[in-house]
């Protein structure tokens, strides 16, 4: 296999594709192969208290998680604004956890200022082990495998990074299972519509913006840092803006760039509406694209990034939320 790599980016130094980047994505779509996510980093969370602990800290209700069910959960700031994302699994007696490559140590970090009298232990563990998707649900036996609902209909597993071709060859029923890079793994994702964390975000996101309620964020738990924006929104509606899929015009050869500027198709001297996150070439769909917008921006309008035009598909309704009102 020629593997090519991501050049810049989060994911430099990954697999970009290893010779036929459509191929992988079908052979991912039809439920084979595996996806070499090495280069996320990796935490372990232990200690007795460590599911109380992180409850507390987080959007997530993890007090009673059991062992081998996979949750995703996010810190906030006060102003209800995404600082960090965990990707998680307890095994029952350690909380297993990736998250975006190059934010793992201040992930570490932030959690262990926050161990006041408890007994919990945080670690960054990338060096020791690698993180591997595969299509479809994990296999049972004593593997760290993690499946939740932004898994892309497959499970995530937690590997000795010396073991790691040992691995792909169990998988493999005897072979190396067959790779594909990030480019179909990408691209998969975004036709799913699932955000990622720091690339399809800014320093003002907010869960609500993204559709990610129900499945990092958990309406009904106490007191978290942040919960006051997220519930506010979350009760009234209308996110100050949403989430779109893109669907970019496939006779520019070039993708916008992570960050472009979206505005109206036609005003390219108007005022920007949003900002495109990640892009990709879908086997099927063409050229794709996951952006945040404005959210009175009609949801019929062609916008426009670095000179290409994208239609909208709305992912988050711009009147979502309960709408309570006082009756009077």
């Amino acid at each position: 296999m020629s593997r090519v790599e991501v050049e810049t980016g989060p994911d430099a130094g990954a697999a970009w594709h290893y010779g036929d980047p459509i191929g992988e994505q079908r052979m991912l779509a039809e439920g084979r192969g595996a996806v070499l996510l090495d280069h996320r980093d990796v935490i372990s969370i232990s200690g007795p208290d460590r599911l109380d602990w992180l409850h507390a800290l987080t959007t997530q209700h993890l007090s009673d998680l059991a062992p081998g069910v996979g949750t995703t959960a996010l810190l906030l700031s006060p102003q209800g604004h995404i600082e960090h994302v965990l990707y998680g699994v307890d095994d029952g007696e350690v909380f297993w956890a990736h998250t975006e490559p190059g934010h793992g140590e201040a992930l570490v970090q932030w959690l262990q200022r926050m161990i006041f009298m408890r007994r919990v232990e945080v670690a960054l563990r990338t060096p020791d082990l690698a993180v591997v998707w595969q299509p479809g649900p994990a296999p049972a036996g004593p593997r760290i495998t993690r499946a939740g609902a932004d898994s892309l209909g497959g499970h995530e597993s937690f590997v000795p990074r010396d073991h790691v071709d040992d691995f792909l060859v169990q998988v493999g029923d005897g072979e190396p299972a067959r790779l594909a890079g990030m480019w179909a793994y990408e691209a998969l994702r975004i036709a799913a519509g699932v955000p990622r964390v720091f690339v399809d975000t800014d320093a003002r996101t907010i869960p609500n913006e993204l559709g990610v309620i129900e499945v990092a964020v958990h309406l009904e738990k106490g007191c978290y840092r942040g919960q006051e924006t997220v519930a506010r929104v979350h009760t009234l509606g209308r996110p100050p803006r949403r989430l779109v899929l893109l669907h970019l015009d496939g006779s520019m050869e070039e993708l916008p760039a992570v960050g472009a500027e979206l505005r109206l198709a036609g005003q390219p001297d108007g005022r920007a509406l949003g900002f495109v996150g990640s892009t990709a070439r879908h086997y099927e769909l063409g050229p794709i694209g996951l952006g945040l917008v404005k959210r009175n921006t009609a949801v019929d309008a062609t916008l426009q990034a670095e000179g290409i035009a994208a239609a909208q598909e709305p992912l988050v309704d711009p009147e979502v939320g309960l709408h309570i009102k006082p009756r009077l």
